[in-house]
Order: C-alpha cells, then structure tokens, then sequence
C-alpha cells in the first residue's frame, strides 16, 4: 500500500468518525427532547467539523490529480477554523455545555480533529506557495458567522457560545471578545501559511 492510498484512508476515517458524532449526538439530542437543529448547527464547532469533513472526503476523490489552488484555499481555511475550534474551547468553553455532552463526541470534534486537519495540511501540504493575503481570505466565514450569530441572537434570543451573548456583559464584552478571536485567527492564518510553506518546499525540493 502507497503513501497516497493510506492517507486516503485515513481521510475517509476520520470523515466518516466526525460524521458518526455528530450524528450521534444530533440523536441523543432528539432523543432528550433538548434538540433545535437550527441552533445545532448554528454552533461554529459542528459548522467546522462538517466543513473539516468535506475537505477530506474531497482531498479523498481528488488523491489521483494534483491538487488545485482553490482546493488548497478551502482544506487552509479548514485548518485554521478547526485549530479556532480546539483553542477557544479549551481557553474558554471547556466547561461549558456546548450541545457535545457526550464525552467521545466531545473529544472528537474539540479536540482530535483539530490535530487530525493540522497534520493533513503538513503530511500534504499544497502543491504551490501560499501568500499570507490569500491566508487572510479564510477570515470571510468566521465574520459571516459572527454577524449572523449576533443578528439571529438578537431576533430568537438564542446564543451558541456565552461569551457571545450581550446578556453577559454586554455588547462591549461580546466586541472584545469578537476582537480577541478574529485577532487569533490572523495569527493561525499566518502560522498555516508559513507551515504549509515550509513543509511544502520541503517536498518540492525533494521532486526537483
């Protein structure tokens, strides 16, 4: 078995365990009564793992041609809200009930999947040189999703993540916070085109 065949693989088992959470836990959620699918997937996480999930079932149909410059752009932005996912649930969220209750699924989509997309990105990393401003172009979902939050919080007072609800604070603290995390995502942004960079020079080097 070639190195391609075992990281397609490995893509096609960590899509189908993400698939199997959040299924998983959309179930136990009905089965409780506790389940609004709108407000399950307004969560960022669930938004980024099913996201996380595309791209590798993508880079999975896509293993026997060179990789293209959009697909790179998308499995980039996929990193970087993944590696938001695990570092705003630890530092901010790791005791909060977050609709993940149970603990595999909790693990799964905080956690392991945000290790699994970063070291996809580095075990392949794209095939062209990215420049930090393309980097800068993975921030669009991030602030479609927090104005739609805020906006759809207002209306059916309903928040995914505490920090993001004014009745904590106020609009002030939800500014800062907003602030602080999109600050967060322009240095992952960056940190994933430089490891991309390094680690994809590093392979053309070795086909040159």
């Amino acid at each position: 078995m070639n190195r391609a065949s075992v990281v397609a693989l490995c893509r096609v088992f960590f899509a189908g365990l993400t698939v199997v959470a959040i299924v998983v836990q959309l179930a136990s959620l009905a089965g409780k009564g506790t389940l609004n699918p709108v407000n399950y997937f307004s969560y960022f996480t669930i938004d980024s793992n099913l996201i996380a999930t595309g791209v590798l079932i993508a880079g999975t149909l896509n293993r026997n041609h060179a990789s293209t410059p959009r697909l790179d752009l998308v499995r980039g932005g996929a990193v970087v809200y993944m590696s938001i996912t695990g570092i705003v649930f630890t530092v901010l969220l790791s005791n909060t009930d977050v609709d993940t209750a149970i603990p595999w699924i909790n693990s799964v989509v905080h956690e392991l999947m945000p290790l699994v997309m970063l070291a996809d990105w580095l075990i392949t990393p794209p095939a062209a040189r990215l420049r930090l401003r393309q980097g800068m172009l993975w921030l669009s979902f991030p602030l479609v999703w927090i104005v739609y939050t805020i906006v759809r919080g207002a209306i059916v007072n309903h928040y995914p993540y505490p920090f993001l609800d004014p009745a904590n604070g106020g609009y002030a603290s939800v500014t800062v916070y907003c602030l602080a995390i999109l600050v967060a995502m322009v240095v992952v942004s960056a940190l994933v085109v430089v490891l991309a960079n390094a680690a994809g020079g590093g392979r053309r080097a070795e086909a040159a």
